[in-house]
């Protein structure tokens, strides 16, 4: 590890104990077996430490007015920090005026400016990973509008954050709003894949038989990279809106058109960043059933499911859609975890891997573009489901 950077510690926001807690888990295994030292916690308030963590003890107490403060119960001097914070957790609650309140993404957003604020600059490098960007759908003007998620970054370069680290941002672009500053946006590519086949055994991976859909112009170059890396063909739809209506703070969708080729028989997946209320997928994939679809499954980074999950229960009941895939990287509640249509998608080893590489500073370009894993994953399928014939895609070289 370079000197530089300071000794490991790994900051969990509220809501996301679970997920640190596993992540600090990879971290100490693989720390163990190159011999490398595990940091003890400090003294608490006259109580002992826990051994062998990675993970700071921080807490965020709010007065009955629902203002707060942040409380960091050991020394941040010299120290590599990593701060992990899902803005969209909204099952994190707080008393305010007697009343339990769900803590909102500007809750949680500020709540991780106050850890920064706490840490007070004694730290040798602070990096943030924000799995689903905070104001990641206010990337742009179309009008008089403000530029949340531009001054979001701003605001955290601003306070000493070096490296931001965020899972399939909705536009890349946003970058550039801090051009001097780290920022990288993580596709779960390999792990959706890996998911797919470990819980659908007799997908086949050909383009005989099966087709990525990307659901809106959006989405394209996401979906560009599955069908590049598993030798599939593409089809997509684009939305046709109302630009004369505004519903909810967007023009609403009077239709989704479809270009592509025939996907009669076929299985697809339709890929994109999130699933918000659900309505544009569902229709997606109805249509999609409509033209013959053998089995539709969605790959979606963040489920949101903002209006609920009774639709979804419709549309698989009525058959429009097989599976839905989307990753633990937020809050995922109880009651979507029971569906018999949804699969989680575990990217704890993938951050920790993350943390373990940019705390070396080593390169996590592996990482970012995991072609050779993905070739590998399907090489082993192909060899532990040879008696389905399976035929492997011609993958491209770097």
């Amino acid at each position: 590890m370079s000197e530089l950077n300071g000794e490991l510690s790994v900051i969990g926001m509220s809501g996301c104990e679970e997920f640190v807690q596993s992540v600090d888990n990879y971290l100490k295994e693989w720390r163990a077996e190159r011999g490398e030292r595990i940091p003890r916690d400090e003294m608490k308030d006259g109580e002992h430490g826990r051994d062998n963590t990675f993970i700071v003890d921080v807490d965020c107490p709010r007065f009955g007015t629902g203002e707060a403060k942040a409380l960091i119960h050991q020394t941040m001097r010299g120290r590599d920090v990593f701060i992990i914070s899902d803005c969209f957790n909204y099952g994190v609650k707080y008393k305010m005026y007697g009343q339990l309140v769900p803590m909102s993404p500007d809750d949680h957003f500020t709540d991780l400016k106050r850890v920064i604020a706490a840490i007070g600059g004694k730290a040798r490098r602070i990096n943030v990973i924000m799995p689903m960007l905070y104001e990641g759908r206010q990337h742009k003007r179309n009008a008089r509008e403000s530029l949340d998620c531009a001054l979001a970054l701003q605001e955290l370069v601003r306070m000493g954050v070096q490296n931001i680290i965020t899972f399939d941002a909705h536009d890349n672009r946003i970058q550039n709003a801090i051009p001097l500053s780290g920022f990288d946006s993580v596709r779960p590519t390999y792990q959706m894949i890996k998911a797919l086949v470990k819980t659908v055994p007799d997908i086949s991976l050909t383009r005989n038989d099966l087709m990525i859909i990307s659901p809106d112009e959006g989405a394209m170059s996401r979906c560009m990279y599955y069908s590049s890396v598993l030798g599939l063909d593409l089809g997509m739809f684009y939305k046709r809106r109302n630009y004369s209506v505004v519903v909810d703070g967007k023009n609403p969708i009077e239709a989704h058109e479809y270009l592509g080729k025939d996907i009669a028989g076929k299985d697809v997946i339709v890929v994109d960043d999130m699933i918000s209320s659900g309505d544009s997928l569902i229709d997606v994939t109805e249509q999609l059933k409509k033209k013959g679809a053998k089995r539709i499954f969605c790959f979606c980074t963040f489920g949101l499911f903002v209006n609920g999950l009774e639709a979804f229960d419709r549309a698989y009941e009525r058959g429009i859609f097989d599976r839905i895939f989307t990753t633990n990287l937020i809050y995922r509640t109880p009651e979507l975890k029971a569906r018999t249509w949804y699969t989680e998608v575990n990217m704890c080893k993938y951050v920790a891997y993350i943390i373990d590489t940019l705390n070396r500073d080593e390169t996590i370009s592996t990482l970012l573009n995991p072609v050779d894993r993905i070739r590998k994953l399907l090489e082993n399928y192909a060899k532990e489901h040879a008696d389905l014939d399976i035929q492997l895609p011609l993958l491209p070289n770097h």
